[in-house]
């Protein structure tokens, strides 16, 4: 028989002791030490992964085919951006996010498409059948308005959270794609502890990715996310599976994004863009119109910024607002930019360029919803934060690129051509960009462009009066 013994594994970072602590000495987690009874196999006797054909050949490199896959095309061309052109057969996704962002509704809708095309098999631990009915018949009313609602043949159905009995629908249906809904709440029954625990989710995604890399299913994971807003199980499952997106978005906002953390199969950091509605996840193929339809012209404080989201440029709205301090120390206060960024540019302004802002109350925000990491957003929220303090709007017809240094100085941009003609199409006029570090560099001629060294010159080009000398 096989022996048994006790452990103690972190639910936050997986990691394993013997005794019981109350803070997990690697990640500092609190109260995330759970005991499992964990079963050891008897001597002499092999277990593996790959279930039923555990045999494995060694092949030469020069006589292993490298015929490119055929990817399963979507219609929902956002989420096929994110994806890198569709969905590779064998291949495994991690889809996380927010509970009530619309994780269920998006790959229900992905469901309902390829089941046209081939057999889908959708299990959930979570919803029953009719609950998941009702959904589909909403999404598809959506479409067909008045006409009588046709449900896809090929969809299947199921409640289930045995590994095992999964894995008997599988194999009756065998279907092209499985999408398992979700991974915490599925367990495989070798296993004492309970369903979500790490053991369990490191279990049952190695053995869904071995059926995928078996039986060339593509097969989608739905994640639950932790409460610091990562993945349930971090690093265990992003380090199994091939593709990991995760589905982002402000609950008082409508938009969504779908973005690309890890893919195997295409370029990382790419995004796609959907609004949540009653009908479900509506693609939105022109974001940069999206967020820029509500912005009211020449209003102080307000500018535009051109940011790379994977290889799509999207032009939003930077929002900053001075105000004089009530209390001893100013607040600094910024939504979707970096904190720390706020403050080097905070910092910059009052030291290269006299701003008294030590007694002003600094807020930024990314109108949307749109969280920008990159330094190229530097000018804008300068120009932002100069506009607001002077109470002196910046031109309405001008975009802003370029990275501030500590000095004052502008720094060069990535991609600044795709950025370029990105503002040129959507009808801006000009843009002020950082000096060119080679002149013969090409630049988009649809667009006029302002080059400045420094941030007082940039700040000269962007606002409505020339004046950069403080109150």
């Amino acid at each position: 028989m096989s022996k048994l013994h006790t452990q103690f594994v972190c639910q936050e970072c997986g990691r394993i002791s013997i005794k019981p602590l109350g803070k997990c000495p690697q990640c500092g987690a609190w109260d995330s030490m759970i005991e499992e009874v964990v079963s050891l196999p008897e001597e002499g006797r092999a277990e593996t992964l790959r279930g039923i054909n555990a045999q494995s050949t060694p092949v030469k490199l020069s006589e292993i085919t490298a015929d490119v896959t055929e990817r399963f095309p979507l219609d929902m061309q956002e989420f096929a951006r994110v994806l890198g052109g569709g969905v590779v057969p064998g291949s495994i996704v991690l889809i996380g996010g927010d509970p009530g962002i619309g994780k269920s509704t998006l790959l229900l809708q992905v469901a309902l498409e390829m089941a046209g095309k081939g057999r889908v098999l959708y299990v959930s631990g979570e919803e029953s059948e009719r609950q998941i009915k009702m959904r589909a018949l909403r999404l598809l009313t959506s479409k067909s308005d008045s006409q009588p609602v046709a449900f896809p043949e090929g969809l299947f159905l199921v409640t289930e959270t045995n590994l095992e009995v999964i894995f008997q629908h599988v194999q009756t249906i065998n279907p092209n794609i499985l999408i398992v809904d979700s991974i915490q709440t599925t367990y495989q029954t070798g296993l004492v502890s309970s369903a979500g625990s790490i053991s369990q989710v490191r279990e049952c995604a190695g053995r869904l990715r071995e059926l995928a890399k078996q039986t060339g299913m593509a097969v989608f994971l739905i994640g639950h996310v932790t409460k610091e807003g990562i993945i349930a199980g971090p690093r265990v499952l992003e380090h199994i599976v091939d593709t990991v997106l995760q589905l982002e978005g402000d609950r008082f906002q409508s938009y969504r994004l779908l973005r690309s953390v890890k893919n195997r199969f295409g370029p990382t950091s790419e995004v796609g863009v959907f609004e949540m509605a009653e009908q479900g996840m509506k693609e939105v193929l022109n974001p940069s119109e999206v967020f820029l339809a509500e912005r009211l012209a020449e209003a102080p404080g307000s500018a535009i910024a051109v940011t790379m989201e994977g290889t799509r440029p999207m032009l939003v709205e930077l929002q900053a607002l001075t105000s004089p301090t009530h209390f001893g120390n100013a607040r600094r206060t910024s939504n979707g930019l970096d904190f720390n960024r706020l403050l080097l540019v905070i910092a910059v302004l009052t030291r290269r360029l006299g701003l008294s802002l030590s007694e002003q109350d600094v807020f930024a925000n990314v109108v949307g919803g749109l969280i920008i990491d990159e330094p190229a957003a530097d000018l804008t929220l300068a120009a932002c934060i100069t506009s607001s303090y002077r109470d002196i709007p910046v031109k309405a017809d001008l975009v802003l690129m370029g990275e501030v240094g500590l000095s004052g100085e502008l720094r060069w941009v990535s991609q600044m051509p795709t950025r370029l003609r990105e503002a040129a199409k959507l009808g801006f006029k000009g843009a002020v960009i950082p000096r060119r570090r080679n002149q013969n560099e090409k630049l988009p001629n649809g667009i006029k462009l302002y080059e400045a060294r420094s941030l007082r010159e940039a700040l000269g080009y962007a606002l409505l009066t020339p004046k950069t000398e403080s109150k």
